[in-house]
């Protein structure tokens, strides 16, 4: 399926300020992707300004609020690492107790108590997004979708939860599918969960 034109054009285009860093440390990302930075840089900055608009809605004053209830009112600032499938497996036994790999983990600052203090006139820091080729490409092919489909979608996915996202519960769960649905469509890309069987994704830490 692909994507619905009239929703890219009625989502909110956020005035937003983000110092993004993009690591590719498996060649392998590049070898089959060589726009790998480019896509996860759009798609970083489509599920910062859906998510950021629902997070306003949510709130009375519509101010966007960090970790400790202050508004959000500068700028960002998000790290997004293309690794490999050890690391990601080395990161999901040290901080989920989960000795297996994944496709996808976010480090989140906002809820996090040890996170350092935001530095006034300093980008906010929102945490770091770990992502696994091997996994990665392995559940693309097994679903028949093409891989920047899917880094897109797990990307999206891993920033919605640097803002507080999540899908523990089923409400969650869905109020999350239809965040990265919406994020999807302004990248012109298809609905990730048209499909019967949506690959799985992975909670975090």
């Amino acid at each position: 399926m692909t994507a619905d034109p009239a929703v890219a054009a009625t989502e909110p285009r956020l005035d937003l300020d983000v110092a993004m860093a993009v690591s590719i440390d498996e060649p392998e990302w590049l070898g089959a992707l060589p726009e790998a930075e480019a896509l996860v840089q759009a798609a970083t900055l489509a599920a910062l300004r859906v998510g950021l608009a629902d997070r306003a809605q949510h709130l009375e004053d519509g101010a966007l609020e960090d970790g400790a209830g202050e508004p959000i009112t500068g700028a960002l600032e998000v790290s997004v690492v293309l690794t490999d499938e050890r690391t990601v497996w080395e990161l999901n036994r040290a901080h989920r107790g989960q000795d297996k790999p994944t496709n996808v983990l976010s480090f989140a600052t906002l809820d996090d108590p040890e996170a350092p203090e935001p530095v006034e006139g300093q980008p906010l820091l929102l945490g770091d997004v770990v992502l696994s080729y091997d996994t990665c490409a392995d559940e693309a092919e097994a679903a028949g979708k093409p891989l920047a489909d899917h880094l897109a979608h797990l990307v999206i996915h891993g920033v919605l939860h640097l803002l507080g996202h999540d899908h523990l519960e089923d409400d969650e769960a869905a109020e999350m599918e239809a965040l990265e649905s919406r994020a999807m469509a302004t990248l012109g890309r298809p609905d990730p969960y048209a499909d019967s069987d949506p690959v799985p994704l992975t909670k975090r830490p």
